[in-house]
């Protein structure tokens, strides 16, 4: 019998490799103190209700209670769900974020009469009581903002109702997290070496790579086999919280659930629908790579298991956790000295939680709130990929890094819409810093193939995830039943339809919808595939040497939502109403699948 290699408890974890949650609070009486000091500040809130249009003061008065109550929520959540993610399988944790998602929905209802009372005033009277009293001048842009949803806020007995049941909206999303991350076993598989390993989603990605067609096959199936046996508990939430969706869009008086997602960052439905006309004008390129990706490997059929492992045969590069900061560093010293050193920072001060164990959260994040250090989960793997996910959440930390500390607490968080735009600028830069260093020719052609997958993985198929949202929730509010076999029908006749006839529809893929959380993040994938080609035309205009544009670079991570995400990514240098920016990432992807090709050609000689 082989020995089977066990992901480690969370005790048996280095205190190094952990990331120092007593930064937020010392330990957990602390946080229960401070829970109660929210309840006690909510109730607070809750008995101002008739007072802010008194006068300017007391609009002030009102305004800023409602924000410092808010910045204390976020604590005690950030905590609880940082704690509780280490460990899902944590009963202990698993209490922390019972008290602090209660919290939310005690706040939420003690505060929830604060937007509609703002917006029953006349715009007029509003502005009267704004320009009596200086200090609102700094939250200007707040009810600025705050007036464009004028149509969509209800009564406030109406916001109380909804407010007050934000838990039991959110009793879908946490079920299919708790299911997918803490109670789904995974059988035992093999490695290339022939070992028994116990497979987790963190080792999938791994086995995917691999260079043996029969390691990725058996872990697919495997994986697969495990969710199948779900589907229709996994179809049930996933149709709750489509409904949810809908629900909410519809009683806020939006034309669609769409609308009213993108109009919570100001979004226009141009955007949007430019994204995906664009992506479905290229797949062509897409179908291209992945005949290219068949012929390289020399494979009779190309199955949707085929589409990770490196085309250029075993992964050149790898990295322990240590050597993959030092690249790091190095990639991103394009950015100047002030934000190197603030990434040494990170890495210094135990912001990461580096490795995989029993119960963690599954993939990668960045974390924390304005009072915190940004905070990275990782689920670790000595390889490009993780030192490719370690800078993408290096992005995102530093964009809340500087975010917070440029801009009051008020507009100390950015919009989701430009949220991945600085993760992937990193990955821009490390990708062209790896095409600058490496160059050996197999080398530079795993990078290439490592580059093209991203683009693969992003631009595309979170476009193919976006399609797949928009149409599960425009036919659930036309009447449809979501149903497991419903929703395979479509997921899988899109899956064709974006790979094409290169690659083999193995029946399992059909059910992939069951596997992905972010279809719970209410039309949230979009923005990566938006994103990852917005970076591209940043990056450019980064790597140009000239400090203007850099300068403008780092002003949109200083920006948080001191102004609309559009104006924030204009001055930035990135129109997003038009669809040059896409073309600018097609033309990039073309030109170094082209270089691919021939490296690729050449290497197979």
């Amino acid at each position: 019998m082989r020995n089977l290699k066990q992901i480690p408890k969370r005790s048996a974890v280095p205190t190094a490799l952990t990331w120092d949650l007593t930064t937020i609070y010392p330990d957990d009486a602390a946080f229960k103190a401070a829970v109660k000091d929210v309840q006690a500040e909510a109730t607070k809130m809750a008995a101002m209700k008739g007072q802010l249009s008194q006068s300017g003061a007391d609009l002030y008065r009102v305004t800023k209670a409602n924000f410092d109550l808010e910045r204390q929520l976020e604590r005690v959540y950030v905590y609880a769900s940082l704690k509780n993610d280490q460990d899902t399988g944590d009963a202990a944790a698993q209490a922390l974020m019972g008290q602090a998602e209660g919290l939310l929905a005690t706040v939420g209802a003690a505060a929830s009469w604060f937007e509609p009372e703002v917006l029953a005033l006349d715009p007029a009277d509003l502005q009267k009581l704004i320009d009596a009293e200086p200090k609102l001048a700094a939250y200007q842009h707040i009810f600025d903002v705050l007036g464009q949803q004028r149509a969509h806020t209800l009564s406030v007995q109406e916001e109380k109702l909804l407010a007050g049941a934000s838990d039991i909206f959110a009793a879908s999303s946490k079920t299919y997290s708790v299911l997918s991350d803490a109670d789904l076993k995974f059988p035992v598989v093999q490695d290339e070496k022939g070992d028994d390993v116990r497979l987790s989603e963190g080792l999938y990605g791994v086995l995917l790579e691999s260079t043996t067609p029969a390691v990725r096959e058996q872990a697919f199936k495997a994986l697969y086999s495990v969710y199948q046996q779900f589907r229709h508990t996994f179809a049930s939430t996933l149709a709750s919280e489509v409904k949810t969706h809908n629900f909410n869009a519809d009683v806020r008086h939006y034309a669609s659930a769409r609308e009213a997602a993108m109009s919570a960052n100001n979004v226009p439905a141009v955007v949007y629908d430019t994204l995906v006309k664009t992506v479905n004008d290229h797949l062509d390129s897409l179908h291209q790579y992945v005949n290219l990706r068949k012929e390289i490997l020399g494979l009779p059929e190309l199955h949707m298991y085929d589409l990770y492992t490196p085309i250029t045969g075993e992964p050149s590069l790898s990295y322990t956790y240590e050597e993959a900061q030092q690249e790091a560093l190095k990639a991103l010293s394009v950015l100047g000295p002030d934000y190197v050193a603030n990434v040494q920072k990170m890495f210094d001060t135990r912001a990461i939680d580096v490795v995989e164990n029993e119960g963690k959260r599954t993939g990668a994040y960045s974390g924390g709130m304005y009072d915190t250090k940004p905070y990275i989960l990782l689920n670790w793997q000595d390889s490009l990929e993780s030192l490719f996910t370690l800078v993408h959440e290096m992005g995102h930390s530093m964009h809340s890094h500087y975010t917070r500390t440029n801009q009051p607490y008020q507009y100390g968080e950015y919009s989701i819409f430009v949220a991945e735009i600085a993760s992937t600028t990193n990955e821009n830069l490390l990708t062209d810093y790896l095409l600058k260093t490496q160059t050996d020719p197999q080398v530079r052609a795993y990078v290439l193939n490592h580059y093209l997958d991203g683009f693969k993985g992003t631009v595309y198929r979170q476009t193919q995830f976006a399609e797949f949202e928009d149409y599960i929730h425009t036919q659930a509010a036309a009447g449809e039943t979501l149903t497991a076999d419903f929703m395979s029908k479509f997921y899988g006749d899109l899956n064709r339809r974006y790979y094409g006839d290169g690659v083999v529809s193995d029946p399992q893929i059909a059910d992939e919808w069951t596997r992905i959380p972010h279809f719970y993040y209410n039309y949230y994938v979009y923005q990566y595939s938006t994103g990852f080609a917005a970076a591209t035309t940043l990056a450019q205009r980064v790597l140009s040497g000239d400090d203007a544009k850099r300068e403008a670079y780092l002003n949109y991570l200083k920006s948080g939502s001191s102004d609309l995400p559009l104006n924030v990514m204009k001055k930035a240098g990135v129109d997003m109403t038009q669809p040059d920016y896409l073309q600018t990432a097609f033309k990039t992807f073309d030109d170094r699948l082209a270089e691919f090709s021939q490296l690729a050609h050449e290497l197979k000689k």
